[in-house]
């Protein structure tokens, strides 16, 4: 009876690893290797017990049978290493808590309420897709975004260099009128849905800096970038970014032109500036039309070309190859100088990509304009 036993839990298993090399659906892409006990590969046992450890390898899910005893799970050759999505085609279900952090421990139960996980330290019900904790710090981030200011401390952190910040000094913008506009570059700059503030600064070529942010859960981003409005700016020994020879003690949200903080919260007014391309930049309204007008040009001479996978792709791989360090593969910033005038203006990544985005004047102990800070990101939440 044993033997015959036997036999049939390697039929069943193989039958199990067939369907998984035919037929298997693919839950969760990457999902990673998962420790599952044999018995439950090979249909002896049903899903009961789930638990998440530190994992070199793999993503640290440990699978356990209803039927799996301590001496059976403790013999190492009643374990298989498979993919996630080999469990999620025996129990669907456990697509709902994959993203559960380490150190998660889970009871599988299925009853006429359905099947769910509940968490053994808290007794707490899992009935639903457990977020992606770079999606939970997206959605904590969109409601932290466009207030109309935050703690000067708040923006001293975001250019302070840390554990998980790098300021980086991206290029040089020129502003032969003073006006400033904000605006995705390949989407609004020189169009109507560009934002001019209603600020001016001296003309002048200023420095931008950029916050990089090496988030753990999202990767190299760009929390935030600022124009530094000095008379007086000074390399650092570093040479990586530029110091402002003037101090911010308090910011303000940059309003449109024609409107003032005592217009902010009524009906039409928005400060922000729209990004449909994940990039963003500090731009002067000259260099923004002389913009349009040699993209109309060459789009005329190109026809059919895209002026981001045609023109600007070959620019931002450059600008990766001279500073890999703090950009992604394909590029995160550039200093782009339009060809006839030799305007600069500086392109860079917008946070976790396209949304609505504020500016911030920093101004100094006379009220005067220091620096301009545009926020994509809020870096404790990443």
């Amino acid at each position: 009876m044993g033997l015959f036993r036997k036999k049939e839990n390697q039929k069943q298993a193989q039958q199990v690893q067939q369907k998984t090399q035919n037929e298997m659906k693919i839950y969760i892409q990457g999902a990673g290797g998962t420790i599952v006990t044999k018995s439950i590969l090979n249909g002896t046992s049903k899903l009961k017990w789930m638990f998440r450890q530190e994992s070199e390898h793999g993503n640290g899910w440990v699978a356990f049978g209803d039927t799996d005893s301590q001496e059976y799970v403790d013999d190492a050759k009643n374990m298989a290493v498979v993919d996630f999505n080999t469990l999620a085609n025996i129990e669907p279900a456990v697509v709902n808590i994959f993203y559960m952090p380490i150190g998660s421990d889970l009871e599988f139960r299925s009853d006429k309420t359905g099947k769910y996980f509940v968490d053994t330290r808290t007794g707490k019900e899992i009935r639903e897709p457990v977020k992606h904790p770079a999606q939970l710090a997206f959605e904590k981030n969109l409601k932290f975004l466009n207030q109309k200011t935050y703690p000067e401390t708040f923006f001293q952190s975001l250019f302070t260099e840390s554990s998980n910040i790098r300021v980086v000094r991206a290029g040089e913008a020129d502003f032969p009128t003073g006006e400033v506009v904000l605006a995705d570059p390949l989407a609004y700059l020189g169009s109507k849905y560009e934002t001019l503030l209603d600020k001016q600064i001296p003309a002048g070529s200023y420095p931008v800096e950029l916050s990089v942010c090496l988030s753990p859960i999202a990767g190299l981003r760009i929390a935030a970038a600022r124009l530094l409005v000095a008379k007086h700016a000074t390399k650092t020994s570093s040479g990586c970014f530029l110091v402002n020879s003037g101090q911010a003690v308090s910011y303000e949200i940059a309003m449109p032109r024609g409107k003032c903080i005592e217009d902010l919260g009524k009906p039409g007014v928005f400060t922000f500036f729209g990004v449909d391309t994940g990039l963003a930049c500090f731009a002067d309204r000259k260099v923004s039309e002389e913009s349009r007008l040699f993209f109309e040009n060459w789009a005329g001479k190109n026809p059919g070309k895209n002026k981001y996978t045609d023109y600007f792709a070959g620019l931002f791989q450059e600008s990766y190859k001279a500073n890999p360090e703090f950009q992604k593969q394909g590029g995160s910033f550039l200093e782009w100088k339009l060809p006839e005038s030799g305007f600069r203006t500086v392109f860079f990544s917008s946070g976790m990509g396209d949304g609505m985005y504020s500016g911030y004047w920093g101004l100094d102990e006379k009220g005067e304009i220091v620096c301009l800070v545009a926020i994509f990101m809020n870096p404790e939440y990443f």
